[in-house]
């Protein structure tokens, strides 16, 4: 009877922001304008770099992976949430469910990785200046991109494959969407070993990561402080300050949200913080490119001069 009852749940019910009914049409057209804005920055990213051919270098080219893998992160989650927030059904089916969490977990992972790989690329261009072309030369950031993607999926399989053979008794998703724990939770049995893995992984694709960003940095920074010239040395910074800041952010939020000890926060802390790495960081990207990248800006302006023109 018991194995019979795992049979019976065939979908689950987001809970998402139950706690938040009397503001949830605020909180809707608030989500659907971040997410707006997330998308037309990201899309105008992308789009610039790909027309603009003073911007066809290999730092613009992993600028412009890393907002497209932005945009389909966002996609696999935001609409799904905009729509429950309206609406009275919030099921989902196991299957949806699956497919949500995989490719959530495969662009996030991207997105690690991609980091990673633009801090490896202002290495390259500040510590071997004159060898720059020959090691970042077009195949070699195809197969950064390539790798950092191929990660993402293999880890996504085992990760999602790993959580869906469990058998669940419970259908309310304690979230807006389905994130690894908040699904585990409903499983009839212990999940210790998910765990496990799950933290295995995360240990994986944030502090090694992280670790080699950070490692990336410091030997940046001892060369630049190595520059003769105040201007050589404000110019070698500026144009790492916009990945320091979105690596700061992106690795921050990820390893409040899957490194923290479990239980040390409220559902409602867990949102707020899952929120930030769903809904604000995305947005990050194409802000602090646009604000702070001087070349993106003067691209911007002769994409616009021509138009007028």
């Amino acid at each position: 009877m018991k194995r019979q009852n795992h049979t019976l749940v065939s979908e689950f019910i987001f809970q998402g922001f139950s706690s938040f009914c009397e503001h949830q049409l605020t909180l809707f057209i608030m989500f659907l304008a971040l997410y707006l804005l997330t998308l037309v920055g990201n899309i105008i990213i992308v789009t610039i770099i790909s027309l603009d051919r003073h911007l066809h270098t290999p730092m613009y080219f992993f600028l412009s992976m890393l907002s497209a893998s932005e945009t389909l992160y966002t996609l696999v989650i935001i609409p799904r949430m905009l729509f429950n927030l309206i609406v009275l059904d919030q099921s989902i089916s196991l299957a949806g469910c699956a497919t949500q969490m995989f490719f959530f977990v495969t662009l996030a992972i991207c997105n690690c990785f991609l980091l990673t790989a633009m801090g490896y690329d202002r290495y390259v261009a500040i510590c071997n200046p004159l060898r720059y072309s020959i090691i970042m030369n077009k195949r070699v950031c195809i197969q950064l991109v390539w790798g950092s993607c191929s990660v993402g999926l293999m880890i996504a399989v085992t990760q999602v494959s790993a959580v869906f053979r469990l058998p669940f008794c419970a259908k309310k998703v304690s979230h807006f969407f389905c994130d690894i724990r908040p699904v585990m939770k409903l499983s009839c049995i212990d999940i210790t070993i998910n765990e496990i893995l799950t933290l295995i992984i995360s240990i994986l694709v944030i502090l090694i990561p992280m670790g080699l960003v950070f490692i990336s940095y410091i030997l940046i920074i001892s060369t630049i402080l190595k520059i003769a010239s105040a201007e050589g040395r404000k110019k070698a910074f500026a144009t790492c300050a916009s990945h320091i800041i979105v690596v700061i952010v992106h690795y921050g939020c990820a390893s409040i949200a899957y490194l923290k000890p479990k239980s040390e926060n409220t559902r409602d802390q867990d949102q707020l913080i899952s929120v930030t790495y769903t809904v604000i960081t995305p947005l990050l990207n194409p802000v602090v490119y646009t604000l702070r990248n001087k070349e993106v800006k003067e691209a911007l302006r002769r994409a616009i001069g021509q138009k007028l023109s």
